[in-house]
Parts: C-alpha cells; sequence; structure tokens
C-alpha cells in the first residue's frame, strides 16, 4: 500500500511501521501485511494529532483552524487508503458475508456525514459573518497616528460592531445554531459546488481527485441542506452509535478485512465528532459516546483524542460557546476584553487605557487574519471530505450490487 501522507511529523512512525512490514514480509501473507500498516498508519495519524506545541513547533494547537485542516487530511488519508484495501487485496471479499453486511453498515453511517457537512459549511460561512464585525471594530480602532490617542468616535464605533457581534452570537446559540437556512448543498445540481471538487493544498493532503464520474446524480438523493428539524447531535448518535465491533470469527472469515471496516467507522465517527465539537452547527452535542477494544493499534491515541476534546468542552470559558475552535474563544476573549476596558471611558483617554486599547486591538487584528488565511481552505477540504464519501460510497454500492462478484 502505497504512503499517502508526505507530513515530517508522522514520517518517522510511518517508516519505522514500512521497516517492520518489510522485516516481516516473508512470514506474512500479502493482504495481513496490507491490514496491518493500514492499522498503524492510521495510528500514526492520530498520534500526530496529539502532538504538544510545545516541545514539536511545527504542530498546531489542538482545536485550532490549523489543527482542524490537519484532522481532515487525516481522515482523507485514511479513507484512500481503505478504497485502496477494499478495491485490492479484499476486491473478492466485497460481496460476501459477513463483509457486505459490514460494508452496507459502514456505508449507511458514512452518508449520514453528508448532511454534517453541510451544516459545516453553514458553521464556516457563521464564522465570516462574526469576521465582518470583528474587522469593522478592528477598522475602528485604527489611527493614522500611532501616538494620538483613540478618539471616542473610533470607540463607540467599535463597541457598536462588538456589540452587534455579540447579539449576533447569542442569537445563534440560542437558536441552536441554525445558520440563515441557506438550504444549499455541496451536492446541489447546477451549483458551483457540485461541480468543484475541492482544490486546496496543504502539506499532508492525499492525492486523488474527488469524486468520480458520474456522481453528481448520486449527489441529488445522498444529501441536502439540513431542516430546521435536523440536530448535529442526534446525527453524530447514528454515525457512532452501535459500531459492530467484528468478532473473531468474522475477521478469520473475511482475511481481517472485517477490522479493516470497523477501523474506519472508527476514524469517521471521531472525525466527524472533533469536527461539530469545534465549528458551529445547528444543534451542536457532543453525548455520544466512544468506546473501541484497547486492542486495536489505533485505539489509543481515538480514545485519548476523544477524551482531550471532552476535557475542553468541560472547561468554564469553553462551556458555552458557539463551538471549541481555538479563533471562536479567542474572539469571545478579544470582544469581552475590549468592551471591559472601554466601558465608561473618560475622553481623551489617558495614555495607559489607551496602551490597553491598542494591545487588545492588534490582538483582534491577528485573529482577524488567522480567520481570513484559515477558513477558505478548511471549507474546501469538508467540501473534499463531502465528495470523497460520496465517490466510495458510490463505488462500492455498485461493486456491490455486480452479480458475479456474489459467489
Amino acid at each position: 500500500m502505497p504512503a499517502t501522507d508526505s507530513s515530517s511529523a508522522a514520517a518517522p512512525l510511518t517508516s519505522l511501521g514500512r521497516s517492520f512490514v518489510s522485516l516481516r514480509r516473508d512470514q506474512i501473507p500479502p493482504a495481513d501485511l496490507e491490514i496491518d500498516a493500514f492499522q498503524h498508519h492510521a495510528a500514526d495519524l492520530l498520534l500526530d494529532l496529539l502532538s504538544d506545541p510545545s516541545s514539536d513547533p511545527s504542530s498546531p494547537d489542538l482545536l485550532s483552524l490549523a489543527w482542524t485542516r490537519r484532522l481532515l487530511d487525516s481522515f482523507l488519508i485514511s479513507l484512500e487508503e481503505f478504497r485502496a484495501i477494499l478495491f485490492g487485496v479484499g476486491a473478492t471479499a466485497i460481496a460476501r458475508a459477513p463483509l457486505d453486511r459490514l460494508l452496507t453498515d459502514f456505508l449507511d453511517r458514512a452518508v449520514k456525514a453528508l448532511d454534517l457537512c453541510n451544516a459545516l459549511r453553514d458553521g464556516l460561512d457563521l464564522i465570516r459573518q462574526w469576521r465582518k464585525h470583528l474587522t469593522i471594530a478592528a477598522a475602528a480602532l485604527a489611527s493614522a497616528d500611532p501616538a494620538a490617542p483613540r478618539g471616542e468616535g473610533q470607540i463607540r464605533r467599535a463597541r457598536k460592531a462588538l456589540t452587534d457581534l455579540t447579539i449576533l452570537m447569542l442569537d445563534d446559540k440560542d437558536a441552536g445554531g441554525v445558520v440563515g437556512q441557506r438550504n444549499r448543498s455541496f451536492g446541489r445540481v447546477g451549483s458551483k459546488d457540485s461541480h468543484t471538487h475541492g482544490h486546496g493544498h496543504h502539506r499532508r493532503s492525499s492525492s486523488g481527485g474527488s469524486s468520480g464520474s458520474g456522481s453528481g446524480s448520486h449527489l441529488r438523493s445522498l444529501s441536502w441542506s439540513v431542516s430546521r428539524s435536523w440536530s448535529a447531535a442526534r446525527q453524530l448518535q447514528a454515525i457512532g452509535g452501535g459500531i459492530p465491533v467484528p468478532r473473531a470469527h468474522d475477521i478469520t472469515a473475511t482475511g481481517g478485512l472485517a477490522s479493516v471496516v470497523y477501523t474506519m467507522g472508527a476514524v469517521l465517527f471521531v472525525v466527524t465528532w472533533a469536527l461539530v465539537a469545534a465549528i458551529p452547527c445547528q444543534d451542536r452535542g457532543l453525548q455520544a459516546h466512544l468506546t473501541v477494544p484497547r486492542s486495536f493499534p489505533w485505539a489509543g491515541p481515538v480514545m485519548t483524542l476523544y477524551e482531550r476534546i471532552l476535557d475542553e468542552s468541560k472547561k468554564k470559558e469553553r462551556k458555552h460557546s458557539c463551538g471549541l475552535l481555538k479563533e471562536i474563544h479567542q474572539i469571545e476573549r478579544c470582544s469581552r476584553q475590549l468592551m471591559e476596558i472601554t466601558d465608561a471611558a473618560e475622553f481623551p483617554l489617558a495614555e495607559e487605557k489607551d496602551v490597553e486599547v491598542q494591545e487588545a486591538a492588534q490582538e483582534l487584528v491577528q485573529v482577524c487574519e488567522s480567520l481570513k488565511d484559515g477558513l477558505d481552505p478548511l471549507e474546501r477540504q469538508v467540501r473534499e471530505m463531502f465528495h470523497r464519501i460520496v465517490r466510495t460510497r458510490t463505488e462500492m454500492l455498485d461493486y456491490l450490487s455486480r452479480p458475479h462478484n456474489t459467489g
């Protein structure tokens, strides 16, 4: 199985895994090597997400925009390697019991992730709306003369923008994250997105196109933009609830492929769960529970990731946030800080007070720049996730339906 991850962080672990596999190549059948490599590579990718920025400067902060992009890359890489195994060493077993049943279950869960992709895009659009208010506030506090204190008019304009932002964030949170009911979908036929396959570039992006030929017709029936009654929390429970753990008999009967399907199901759940945790979504909720057998090499990293994000959601300053994304926390903190600093301010501002305003405004500018640089690439990756899931589901359903594969 060719390696698709080119990141320097994961390369040492992956290289060790390949060396280990090559040493055992004479003792273990090729199919077992492929399966073993897939499981360990999934573990490597998840471990990379747990890297500590304090000890590894190349590692982004947990739940930041950069980290969320890395999370999506890990999913796309895993999905491509999953497909390579099933259509490679697993091709003759796909349509036979019990693998056909396990794959059908996985595909039913995967299609539920399409609505989540649409909801996540709406959430990213919402953050763009917030950024507009932040930009207005930052521009209001800018001064042609850095030595001159901020004037009353500047402070009033900034406070008005931040007040509007606070109201918008509270309204969306109280409404469960309903973002304008745009009724849009990555797969809407005739729209720009139905022909866009996500061309964002990232150092860990996996190779390959997006949707295969003819996939547009499938998009219409698979997912539309979410309705008012739709719930991200319920969707996560549907994706992760009761994932069938492969029995020893199933693993033996499928030559180990049952464990590959289970691995991909667990990765799908933890990735979608983390995305909903980070990004504003309609009826957000992290109640869906995850438990995996410790016998899998990726079980430890999956559970650690799950527990770390859950811990973040329980922090006092995060409990009532619209999302756990680091940049959302910065928006809330910067806005609150500037409002507190300028509350009942007397003009002209005292030098000490003006310095505080300038420092807070500078942080506001940095948050705006981070959002400007990170939101579009992240949306392209969410779009790519949508199309890759559609392509995988379409190909597997076509394969399962072929009469000559049932023998």
